[in-house]
Order: structure tokens, then C-alpha cells, then sequence
């Protein structure tokens, strides 16, 4: 995730709005996040369906209430 700093917000946009996996979608958003990449200000997070209630990567994780995730201890660690 850290090497996309080049990402197209215009061509990133439709792609999240046409992804199913709502998992995935606040996967990406997290780690994009995580990572401190610029693009993510240009997107409209408000058109993506990020459905509702909470996800899990795995069992006993670390909960990321931001996102509604539930992920590995590794990726949430600094």
C-alpha cells in the first residue's frame, strides 16, 4: 500500500463505488490511511456503500472503530 502514491482519484472513484465487497472497501480505506496518501482527500467516501455493522479479519484482533474492522494486531501496529 505505501508504494501507490500515484494513484488517480478519478479512476479510483468508480472502482470503490463498483466494488461489492464492503470488507474489502474499508480495508483499502484503512491502510490507505494508514499509509498517509494524499489521493484520499480527493475521494467522495460518501458514495461508497460501506454497509453497516462490523467486520472481522480474524478472531481476538484489534478492533478499529473507524472503519468498523477487526484486524491482525500486525497491521494495526505503528
Amino acid at each position: 500500500m505505501e508504494g501507490l502514491t500515484t494513484l488517480r482519484p478519478k479512476l479510483l472513484q468508480p472502482l470503490l463505488e463498483k466494488c461489492s465487497s464492503v470488507k474489502v472497501k474499508r480495508l483499502f480505506l484503512y491502510m490507505a490511511e494508514k499509509a498517509g496518501h494524499d489521493w484520499l482527500k480527493d475521494l467522495d467516501i460518501s458514495k461508497f456503500d460501506l454497509g453497516s455493522g462490523d467486520r472481522a479479519l480474524t478472531k481476538g484482533g484489534v478492533y478499529v472503530s473507524r472503519y468498523g474492522l477487526t484486524l491482525p494486531e500486525e497491521l494495526v501496529k505503528l
